[in-house]
Formats: C-alpha cells, structure tokens, sequence
C-alpha cells in the first residue's frame, strides 16, 4: 500500500490542471490513467473533430472558390488517408503534451491501468493499492448504444470509433440529431458522403428553440444533408454490403439504406466499473455520480469531476470542475457550480453560440423580457465573406436589464458569444453594451445596434 495526500482517477480536462495544483502546494499526488491521456477531448472529441471540421471546411470553400473569383483548375478532391493523418498529428500533440506535463510533474506519480475503488480511501491499480484522504474521479464518459433490434448484427461507428475513419463512406447513415451527429453529418457531406440524419423527435436538437433547430436544419439540407424526423421502432439489418435501417417515418421511404452507420444518440458515464458502491459513492438512475455545489460526493473526502458527475458534458465545464474544486480546498474561496452559466457551442458551420436561457425558458418564466434578432445577411462582415446564412437572438430582463441568453447561429458566432456572456457574468446591465463602440468591419459590432432593437416579447 503507497500513500498519498491525493489520488485522481482520469486525464481528462480537469484531472492533470488539478494534479498540478495539489502537487504544487505541497501535497504528494497520484494520477491514474487506464488508456489514452487527455480523455475524450483530446483524442475522440473537440481536438479530432475540431480538426475535422477544419477539413471539411476547406473542401467546402475550395468548391466555392468561383464565388469570390478564384479560378481552381480541376476537381476538388478529398484525401481521406490524408485528412485522418491530420487529425491524429493534431491529437497526438495534444495527447503527448499531457502525458509529458504528468510525468514531468514533481509530486506527482503517474499510474496506468484500470483503477477501481476498494473502500472510501483505497483506490487499486493492477495489483497496487494506493490510499489517499483525497480522492478525485475523473473518469468522463462514452457513447449510449441504444437497444436498437438487429444492431448486434450491423457494423456500426461511435465517435470514437469514428476517429479510426480513413475512406470515404458512400452513405453515412447517422441516427441522433443533437451535437455529435450533426456536426459529423455537416464534416462528411463537405468531404463527399451522402449523409442522412435519423432523429427521433420532431425536430433535431429539441433543447433549443425552433428557429434554431429551424436554422441548423436549413443550413444542413441546404449542403445536401438529408433529415428524417419523426423516427420510430428504429431497427437495423444488413442487406448485402448495405446497412438498413428502419425508421417508419411519418413521410419518406421507411426504410434507410446506407453504407456505414453512426449511433449519436447521447453518452453515458464511465462509473460502472469502477467499485463506487465498495466506497459507497451514490449514482443516479443513469449512473452520474452525485455531487453538490462543490462537487463533493455523498462520501466525505472523495469528489467527482468531469463528465461523471453529470453537471456538465462539455470540455470547459471539466475544466470549470477543477477550478471550483481547487478553489474551495486550496484557496479558501468558496466558489460553486451553480455560480455558472450555461454556455456551449454546435461547431457547424456556420456555428451556434449559446448563453444562458433560451427564448422558451424565458417565456415559460413569465418574466417580462425584451428581444432582439437580426438576420447575418444585415451584418457586412458576413455579407463581405459570402458567408449570411443564420441569425442572432438576445433576450434581456425588462426590469433588470440583464441579459437572460442568447442564441448566436452565424460567422464567429462561437467566439462573438463571449461578449455576451462576459457581461452576463459582469451582471451589467444591456446598456453597458449598447453604448459600446466595436470595433468595423466585425460580426461584434451589430451586437449594439441589436440592443437598440429590443422589443417585448409577444
């Protein structure tokens, strides 16, 4: 049995920055990782696909080369081997930089292999016991496979199984019309793929409002990516080299057929083999493990971080975990996750940028508010790139005058959100932005002018 002051479980976003922190105020660390370090960020999730998205956009652009008058000779082809090659350099940077910073780290011992608790206090690697008052779990999360009939007798791909993608699949049939699905069915349409969206609902990503859903739909559909909503006794089988899949859509063929098949369908927590109940670490009915507002387990002296615990499924509110977390024992400054405001990226192109509440919450709270929405087509920098499709929405307080969120689906949406969500966090009221000067020609600069357009909602 070895010792020490902390044991993290995981390399994922919050785990190695916490490892750092601990170790550097003294305290004696081990950090554990059975696989791939970096966790799903790294290498299946925003860095591989963000690459991705980089490829295909360069197809895409090059295609469109006549439009801004560029003369390409020849076809635009895509190279598969090639843009996988690219991917995985880009992943492996990441990847060997924090396997290097754990390693080099002092005051901290790093661990491979599966770990799993063996009380509140023991955590077992291999044959290794190590004991800790502080243990920190960190384990993320992978792809829900639904219980799909015929499944088990069909090929078919995750995210992460995608990042081993080096051809071209003929057509891409993706069930799950949120996030993941929607971005790979954008990426391999740009690179030449016949895609197909399956969803289940009446409309792909239901949490946001409909003209969003609406705007995201029009943008794919308009590349020639095909949406079927409505999906119901989803079923799969194999039909020579084909995959088919039964939707029983209210309108269109029931049936499906494609070449490969991606499940996208929602993720679940890596806590089910991990001994939580030796420990006597709560979960819930989906196995997230229970935290409260500081991330702490039901179980004094262990803490759950990352995608595990449920409160958040992104790469910055792992990141977030750690600085709560790292607050609260290292800085005695008492910070919570319900100090937080919702804020996420779809990393089409081109992208949503979210922030707080959306147009729906707000109704549903009865508060009287304020919106404004303006097409990207009235922005000149959109206009000048070729690039007007989408629209941005912001809803304030009447009363308060803070902003309540906004939904951003446009050029630089994904980084012009942050202005809006500074100042939410400032709790400033929409005037301090409205008397702003921005900075032309910027997708920013309408930010004010939309304050000027507020009006109450209907």
């Amino acid at each position: 049995m070895t010792r020490y002051d902390a044991v993290i479980i995981g390399t994922g976003q919050s785990g190695p920055p916490l490892a750092a922190r601990l170790a550097g105020s003294g305290m004696k660390v081990a950090i554990i990782e059975r696989k791939s370090f970096g966790g799903t960020c790294v290498n299946t999730g925003c860095v591989p696909t963000k690459t991705l998205v980089a490829s295909a956009y360069a197809a895409f652009l090059a295609r469109r080369a006549a439009d801004y008058g560029v003369t390409i000779d020849g076809r635009v082809g895509v190279d598969m081997r090639a843009v996988k090659k690219r991917k995985d350099a880009v992943s492996e940077v990441s990847r060997r930089g924090v396997e290097t910073w754990m390693r080099g780290l002092s005051g901290c011992t790093v661990y491979q292999g599966h770990a799993r608790l063996r009380s509140a206090r023991d955590v077992m690697v291999g044959d290794e016991v190590l004991t800790a008052e502080r243990i920190f779990i960190n384990v993320g999360g992978r792809a829900v496979v639904p219980p799909i009939t015929g499944l088990d007798q069909v090929d078919y791909l995750t995210n992460s199984s995608m990042m081993d993608l080096d051809v071209l699949p003929r057509h891409l049939v993706i069930i799950g019309g949120s996030y993941i699905g929607l971005e790979f069915a954008q990426i391999y349409r740009r690179f030449g793929s016949e895609v197909t969206v399956v969803e289940m609902a009446s409309r792909i990503i239901a949490r946001e409002d409909p003209d969003v859903s609406q705007g995201v739909s029009d943008i794919l559909t308009g590349e020639g990516v095909a949406i079927r909503t409505d999906a119901s006794c989803l079923a799969a089988a194999r039909r020579g080299t084909d995959i088919v899949v039964n939707v029983s859509c209210a309108h269109g063929p029931d049936e499906i057929a494609g070449s490969h098949l991606l499940l996208a369908v929602g993720r679940r927590p890596n806590t089910d083999d991990l001994g939580l109940d030796r420990a006597g670490v709560e979960v819930d009915a989906r196995g997230y493990i229970k935290v409260n507002d500081e991330l702490r387990t039901n179980v004094t002296g262990i803490w759950a971080i990352g995608d595990c615990n449920g409160r958040g499924a992104f790469t910055h509110t792992s990141y977030n975990d750690f600085e709560i977390v790292a607050a609260n024992i290292l800085d005695r400054d008492h910070r919570r996750v319900s100090d937080r405001l919702t804020a996420y990226n779809l990393y089409v192109d081109p992208p949503l940028g979210r922030a707080g509440m959306t147009e729906a919450e707000v109704r549903a709270s009865k508060r009287p508010a304020l919106m404004a929405k303006m097409p990207m087509d009235r922005v000149g920098r959109a206009f000048e790139k070729g690039e007007t499709r989408g629209f941005m929405k912001i809803l304030v307080d009447a009363e308060s005058k803070l902003i309540l969120g906004a939904s951003l689906l446009g050029l630089s949406a994904d980084e012009v959100v942050h202005t809006l969500l500074d100042l939410m966090y400032a709790r400033a009221p929409y005037t301090v932005l409205q008397r702003a000067m921005h900075i032309h020609p910027t997708v920013s600069e309408l930010l004010p002018t939309m304050m000027n357009e507020l009006a109450p909602l209907d």
